[in-house]
């Protein structure tokens, strides 16, 4: 794969990232945690780590958080989504490239708690209260669900995207 096809194909998945997530915005979710989502975006982070390395995921989240600003939230939801966004990324990263006993689904489990885990600190550093921490419990429970749904997706993305890559290899 060339430069150019890498390229025009990190950002299709750039899109991809940006339509999951203001898609993500607009379905409603019981109430068992506000706040909580399902981390539709994560699927194409987690992919583009497996396929492409933490620095085009890295570069894609950051896009997509600067993309969604701009397109259908505001600077604040933007300071959440960037430094959650990161953090997750370089958690996921790290625990794909170290931890190879992890599965897909551990290490996507383990960026769905980092990511919950960055949102709560940015929300007692912008309230000044560390009584948000008391709410990560809550939201480590359910990253365990969204995690494992991240993760089970992502497999399935991987294995498409790679026999992809492997045809357009063969054409070029």
């Amino acid at each position: 794969m060339n430069k150019i096809q890498r390229y025009i194909f990190l950002s299709l998945l750039t899109a991809g990232a940006l339509i999951l997530s203001i898609i993500e915005g607009m379905i409603p979710l019981p109430y068992i945690a506000p706040g909580a989502k399902l981390g539709l975006s994560n699927i194409v982070t987690m992919s583009i780590i497996i396929v492409f390395g933490f620095k085009d995921a890295l570069l894609v989240v950051i896009i997509r958080c600067i993309l969604l600003m701009l397109v259908a939230t505001n600077p604040i939801t933007f300071i959440y989504s960037i430094v959650s966004g990161i953090m997750s990324t370089i958690v996921m990263s790290f625990g794909y490239k170290y931890f190879k006993k992890f599965s897909l689904i551990g290490i996507s489990v383990l960026g769905a708690m980092t990511h919950n885990a960055s949102q709560v600190t940015v929300a007692a550093i912008l309230f000044e209260s560390a009584n948000l921490y008391y709410y990560l419990p809550v939201l480590s429970f359910v990253s365990i669900f969204t995690g494992c749904f991240v993760g089970y997706t992502s497999i399935f993305v991987t294995e498409n995207l790679n026999k992809t890559l492997l045809k357009l290899k063969r054409e070029v």
